[in-house]
């Protein structure tokens, strides 16, 4: 697989440009900003970022072309949509039970030593549910795929050639921030044929994106703190890696007791903090079809949370 630059959100310290400046490639910029959904054209400020080179894929426009012109893919979208609303709804209440659950031990005193292996299993419960709900997500996909397979649609066709020419004539592309379902479920629609060698750079709800599994997370909401979730399955393109944009501001990673029940239960993954400035470039070897891409190793410098709960700096002795 070729480059592909995981930066901190773009809000408030804008590196970007400077990104793309750095990987020395010439000629257009293709960009994905379907995750800003009805905004999505407003993309004036990120195309002077990019020294006047984007150009804009819209998928989010592309869409809903889709959807107003097959009517047969628009009822599978929908019926997928209520599956998975219903799905997610019965996962949230399980996960609030079994988070209490989990804190409920770990604030327990253990005399006789039994607080950790209670915490343990309180743990892989949580994991066990977790599972449980992307096995479930994953027969919705199936479902929906032998309902509305894509090459049956003649009007994704014609879209999806488009999309195929510009991104033949582009030099990387740039995946933005904003609704990660949203994000997601365009790019799945399309299924982007991204070149091996093509750099793509993403920040936000686009690094989320192209890891291997998305996880909501936000101890401080507007409406008050929900416990990570997992969402959804992410395209794979930097995998083994979990993504965790605006870290510092939506994680109470000073609290190491809570930091460390959320390492434990991605344990297979590796949690990567992106903040401001972070710049987290992965250079992976093209897979083959079919094949699943191994995690590599992370790049020098960024910030991953530990199984013991605290913030490690990679290469830092």
């Amino acid at each position: 697989m070729g480059t592909t630059v995981l930066l901190g959100p773009q809000r408030f310290m804008t590196t970007a440009g400077s990104t793309l400046r750095a990987l020395e490639v010439e000629g257009p910029v293709a960009t994905i900003t379907a995750g800003w959904e009805e905004r999505e054209d407003e993309d004036a400020e990120l195309d002077a970022v990019l020294d006047g080179r984007s150009r804009n894929l819209r998928l989010h426009h592309r869409m809903f072309d889709v959807l107003e012109k097959d009517p047969a893919f628009a009822a599978a979208a929908l019926a997928f949509r209520d599956r998975h609303d219903e799905l997610l709804g019965f996962y949230r209440l399980r996960l609030q039970g079994a988070m209490e659950g989990v804190y409920s031990v770990q604030r327990r005193t253990s005399v006789h030593g039994t607080g950790e292996a209670a915490l343990a299993d309180a743990v892989e419960a949580v994991r066990h549910l977790d599972g449980w709900y992307s096995g479930h997500l994953k027969d919705l996909y199936r479902a929906f795929d032998e309902q509305a397979p894509l090459e049956q649609s003649e009007v994704l066709g014609w879209h999806r050639g488009e999309l195929a020419a510009m991104l033949g004539e582009c030099a990387a592309l740039v995946v933005t921030g904003g609704h990660v379902g949203t994000l997601l479920r365009t790019l799945r629609m399309f299924a982007l044929p991204v070149p091996d060698t093509l750099p793509v750079i993403a920040w936000s709800a686009g690094a989320m994106a192209l890891t291997t599994r998305v996880v909501l997370f936000h101890d401080f909401g507007p409406h008050g703190w929900h416990e990570a979730e997992v969402y959804d399955r992410g395209l794979g393109r930097v995998p083994g890696v979990i993504a965790l944009p605006h870290a510092r501001r939506r994680l109470r990673l000073d609290d190491r007791a809570r930091s460390a029940v959320l390492a434990r239960r991605f344990a297979e993954h590796r949690l990567l903090l992106l903040d401001d400035g972070t710049s987290a470039v992965f250079d992976g070897e093209p897979v083959r079809p079919g094949e699943a891409a191994a995690p590599g190793p992370l790049p020098h410098g960024v910030r991953v949370l530990t199984a013991n709960g605290t913030v490690q700096e990679v290469g830092a002795a």
